[in-house]
């Protein structure tokens, strides 16, 4: 689908005389900061973008959203010139009025980082885990030659403590490994924008934060453009993320744009079936089966308490933290129970110590009537599963999908075998809606959904009664996250299944759980119906989860009214 003209780009449509507000290209105005105009790409002959024609003024901030594989990221590759070996394309990149397409690798490279900044969706792979942050900062600066050492020394504190982190607290001299994810992520914001580029490009840079940090990343990145006049290219597969900062939206998919215009009007609008589709999957409400719990508890969580000794420094004494703190609680049969909180709170370190993979040092876990620790028998073991985040990081990659959906069949005294070992692998799979023959593939042919599916059936391969979903829909495009969701909802209604599900997006956790539990440094701060703990809630910290939460605006009395996500 062709795209219209630069000039036809949705226009300021304020009152006569008035002056247009930040981000909003003026009347008149014939040269955006960023004009892509009539992109096309391909790699090895396979078309990757089609006839794409986009604009972004100074001071402007623009959302590129979409679907994996509709070309999101590639757009962005190929405005800072980082295309894969095999691309070919056509059209024109110009920033600034210079076509950046015409221009050799070495001139490319004096405008990356000095006119164009970069923010990477994992931060951890972004940064070197063997340098500082404050020579990973100042490494931008030193190789432009912008300023002598000592200056850029100087530069780079002023630049950590500008994205909330100041010296004092994060001193230069620290690791990544040694932060938080969302810390890690600010870091690399200042390394985007250390030289105080015109363009900054920001992909996909909270998917995997929770929603405190997010909206404190999203703040940053809106106040970074308010005050020093760049233009951002924020792209992101969720709606809700960018519907209040984002002046314009752009809708992509199967490389073309489908849709776009000034955020309210395109909100109210939507005029494409695809836009209105990634609206609706962003507010997705589950069908979850009314609740059938059983008089047995198959979980039971007493007290427990974590520890960790803190790494120390020569001569210092050893100090602890505590992870976990005297936490209490019960999953009953068919039980369908929530736990938020933002990264450290202690989730994951519960999580390990339900599976038995961690020690307490207080307190019990049982599960099925026998403590988890430390060994819970092969036989009762099978009867509770976990989904991680990751589904590719939790398989196999040498390993055909037959191979890796039966691996819990070792907790079996006498797992199937032959044909019947077959049938239960295929009938795992079509029962997460997969095809039989999809056990003789590898993992790497299938999407991110269809990987957390096969995650799914191996987790149902033993029929078990509990299962923990940890973080597992967070890194999914939402109209896959819809999918997801629908799913577990399914299995819940046919298997009466009982779930933990873990996450830090309160808008998941609303539609999937009956009950749910806020856990802040290490306890549960508040507990109880989801409903009711989410539109009333009474500790302060859930408050703040709420508070954070992004949002779906409310288009009241539309075609397409929606309420909000949260």
């Amino acid at each position: 689908m062709s795209q219209p003209p630069l000039s036809s780009f949705p226009k300021y449509s304020g009152g006569a005389g008035a002056a247009p507000p930040p981000g909003r290209i003026a009347p008149g105005d014939p040269k955006p900061l960023l004009a892509i105009d009539a992109l096309t790409l391909s790699i090895h002959g396979k078309p990757i973008l089609r006839d794409l024609n986009l604009a972004i003024a100074t001071g402007e901030i623009l959302a590129l959203t979409g679907e994996s594989g509709s070309g999101k990221s590639m757009t962005a590759f190929a405005t800072i010139g980082l295309l894969p070996h095999g691309a070919t394309h056509t059209g024109r990149i110009a920033l600034d009025g210079t076509d950046l397409c015409t221009l050799t690798e070495p001139q490319l490279c004096a405008i990356r980082g000095k006119d164009i900044g970069m923010v990477f969706q994992e931060p951890m792979t972004a940064l070197n885990p063997v340098q500082t942050i404050g020579a990973q900062v100042m490494e931008t600066i030193l190789i432009h030659r912008a300023m002598p050492s000592a200056e850029a020394e100087t530069r780079a504190r002023d630049v950590l403590t500008r994205v909330g982190l100041p010296p004092d607290r994060f001193p230069l001299s620290r690791f990544p490994h040694e932060l938080s994810g969302g810390q890690r992520q600010r870091v690399v914001i200042a390394m985007a924008i250390a030289l105080r580029p015109k363009l900054l490009i920001a992909d996909e840079p909270t998917t995997a934060l929770d929603v405190t940090t997010q909206a404190q990343i999203l703040d940053l990145l809106t106040g970074l453009v308010r005050q020093d006049g760049m233009a951002l290219m924020m792209i992101t597969h969720d709606l809700a993320v960018v519907s209040d900062m984002a002046d314009r939206i752009a809708v992509m998919k199967s490389g073309e744009i489908v849709e776009q215009g000034e955020t309210r009007q395109l909100f109210a609008r939507m005029t494409h079936p695809y836009t209105r589709a990634l609206f609706e999957a962003s507010g997705h409400k589950v069908a979850l089966p009314a609740p059938k719990d059983g008089p047995d508890p198959i979980l039971q969580v007493t007290r427990a308490t974590r520890d960790y000794l803190k790494p120390r420094r020569l001569f210092q004494p050893r100090q602890s933290v505590r992870a976990v703190d005297d936490v209490s609680f019960t999953i009953h049969q068919g039980e369908r129970v929530g736990l938020v909180g933002e990264s450290g709170c202690g989730k994951s370190t519960l999580t390990r110590a339900i599976l038995g993979l961690e020690p307490l040092q207080e307190g019990e876990i049982r599960a099925f009537g026998h403590p988890v620790w430390p060994a819970l028998p092969g036989a009762l073991r099978s009867g509770l599963q976990v989904v991680f985040q990751d589904p590719y990081g939790s398989f196999n990659p040498r390993h055909r999908v037959a191979r890796l959906v039966s691996e819990p069949f070792h907790l079996r005294p006498d797992p199937p075998t032959g044909a019947a070992r077959r049938k239960a692998v295929e009938d795992a799979l079509v029962a997460v809606g997969l095809q039989p023959e999809d056990a003789d593939r590898h993992i790497h042919a299938f999407s991110g959904g269809q990987r957390q599916r096969i995650a799914i059936a191996r987790a149902l391969i033993n029929a078990p009664e509990l299962i923990i979903f940890d973080e597992a829909v967070s890194a999914l495009d939402v109209r896959v996250r819809a999918q997801i969701l629908d799913l577990i909802a399914e299995l819940s209604r046919h298997r009466n299944l009982a779930y933990l599900f873990i996450s830090h997006d309160l808008s998941v956790v609303r539609t999937i759980t009956d009950m749910v539990m806020v856990m802040q440094a290490g306890r549960i701060v508040e507990h109880g119906p989801t409903e009711r703990v989410l539109t009333a809630p009474e500790h302060p910290y859930t408050r703040q989860l709420i508070a954070a939460a992004p949002k779906l605006p409310d288009i009241a009395g539309g075609p397409h009214a929606a309420t909000p996500a949260l």
